[in-house]
């Protein structure tokens, strides 16, 4: 019989000992100013809890975008279209500090160099984990994969719900926001359509 040794994995969060104390404490007054008391158990720790899922919802402001996507750039003579689809975003609306979320769609058609695969969903989150509009968080990322690549064109769509719309205000519920970017050989109705075709339907 051969024994085999699983080593512990433990994941870690680390938070800036200062930073989370300041928000902490904005939290507190937040609550107390809502006519809530900081102090019954339920509450006691969530200013501190608060603090640190506001750290994480923003963590994208230490990323930079594109140098992860120069970390992984390889040389290849490929110069048909590559399509990542159905990432998933998350991300906070600036305008209400509420989230929106949905899915990104994007493709590039490569010029000499491609990209890792798992660098796309990284570059998204890097976008998205910050205060955000949709509108802009479509053209960062085509911006980003067009400076790192310098491809023959790139494609996003990002079909998103915003809690904003949803929870407050006009209160739809299920309205979804789609909003596109494109350049380069995607400004041509063919190749257009064809990106179009490979994020809606499902390959069999």
């Amino acid at each position: 019989m051969i024994e085999t040794k699983v080593l512990n994995y433990e994941k870690t969060e680390q938070y800036d000992t200062e930073t989370t104390a300041i928000l902490a404490d904005n939290y507190r007054s937040i609550i107390e100013n809502l006519g809530e008391d900081v102090n019954r158990e339920g509450l006691l720790k969530t200013p501190e809890r608060a603090a640190k899922a506001m750290q994480y919802l923003t963590h994208g402001y230490g990323l930079n975008p594109l140098e992860i996507l120069k970390s992984a750039l390889f040389t290849e003579d490929h110069k048909q279209m590559i399509v990542v689809k159905d990432i998933e975003v998350y991300s906070m609306c600036e305008h209400h500090m509420l989230p929106f979320f949905g899915k990104a769609h994007i493709a590039y058609i490569p010029n000499g160099k491609i990209v890792g695969l798992s660098k796309i969903p990284r570059i998204v989150d890097a976008f998205a984990r910050r205060m955000q509009v949709q509108e802009r968080l479509t053209d960062e990322i085509k911006n980003c994969i067009q400076s790192a690549l310098n491809p023959l064109g790139v494609a996003v769509v990002i079909e998103a719900q915003h809690m904003c719309m949803c929870m407050r205000g006009i209160q739809k519920q299920n309205s979804v926001t789609t909003t596109s970017s494109f350049n380069g050989a995607f400004e041509k109705n063919k190749t257009r359509k064809e990106f179009i075709s490979l994020i809606t339907n499902k390959l069999s």
